[in-house]
């Protein structure tokens, strides 16, 4: 039997190897990499797998003893749901933000379980009022007010991350980036989620909003979309400042694709 060479290889060449896979590795914050330098053993386990047909989702959790004794945990995200079909491998700090990774997968994997569970919606919420005028493509409606439960720690690092993967022009400025920097507690919402077709490549909009507390105790939100409304395919995230901005982004993307 042939026995994996991950199973002897030094923590330091484990990080190494994670690192290097892992497609998002510039978006983990430089205090995390660093953590990492100092640590002396690990350990993985498989958190999650799921099949359908021939793509596959599998989640792993790493786990690392650092020298200073504390602790420090990678999340894991693999799957093949590229055009190629080949693995694909990102890294995450938090399991939230793994769970919201998996959620963006595309839809096609009949019976796979929701990763965001039954409080993440993927469809604007029932109850609301009729939109005015023309049906839109996505047909949505504003969002609906929801309590937050934030997140203490991080959030100034989940911001700069947010903020850093923007691809479209009109994404918020130096202003907002610096008013983040005082972000201590951060809260994440999938607000929509649809495919559109009936073409013959279905194309997938998400959209999220980052709320965050900051240190005068006041609130904001980035407006975070990720759609696959792109010449090739691709994922593609766009991010503002503002609920109507992000939603007339998508509406765009959708006529236009």
């Amino acid at each position: 039997m042939n026995v994996p060479d991950e199973l002897y290889e030094t923590t330091e060449t484990h990080i190494e190897r994670l690192l290097g896979r892992a497609l998002n590795s510039f978006d983990l914050p430089d205090q995390l990499v660093e953590r990492l330098d100092s640590a002396l053993a690990h350990a993985s386990s498989l958190h999650s797998c799921v099949h359908s047909g021939p793509q596959h989702r599998l989640t792993y959790r790493h786990t690392y003893l650092l020298a200073d004794g504390s602790s420090l945990a990678l999340w894991e995200l693999v799957h093949n749901t590229g055009r190629d079909g080949r693995d694909q491998h990102e890294l995450y700090e938090e399991e939230t933000e793994l769970r919201l990774a998996a959620a963006r997968l595309p839809d096609g994997f009949s019976g796979w379980p929701n990763p965001l569970g039954a409080s993440f919606a993927v469809e604007d919420a029932p109850g609301r009022g009729p939109a005015r005028g023309p049906e839109p493509v996505l047909g949505y409606g504003p969002s609906a007010p929801a309590p937050w439960t934030y997140e203490p720690d991080g959030a100034a690092d989940h911001a700069r991350r947010v903020l850093r993967r923007a691809e479209n022009a009109d994404r918020p400025g130096e202003r907002a980036a610096v008013r983040l920097r005082a972000a201590f507690a951060y809260h994440i919402r999938q607000v929509f989620g649809r495919q559109c077709g009936p073409d013959d490549r279905y194309t997938g909009f998400t959209l999220y909003e980052h709320a965050f507390l900051l240190l005068d105790g006041s609130e904001t939100s980035l407006w975070e979309v990720e759609h696959t409304a792109t010449p090739d395919g691709r994922h593609m995230c766009e991010v503002y400042e503002e609920e109507r901005a992000a939603r007339e982004a998508m509406e765009l993307r959708a006529r236009v694709r």
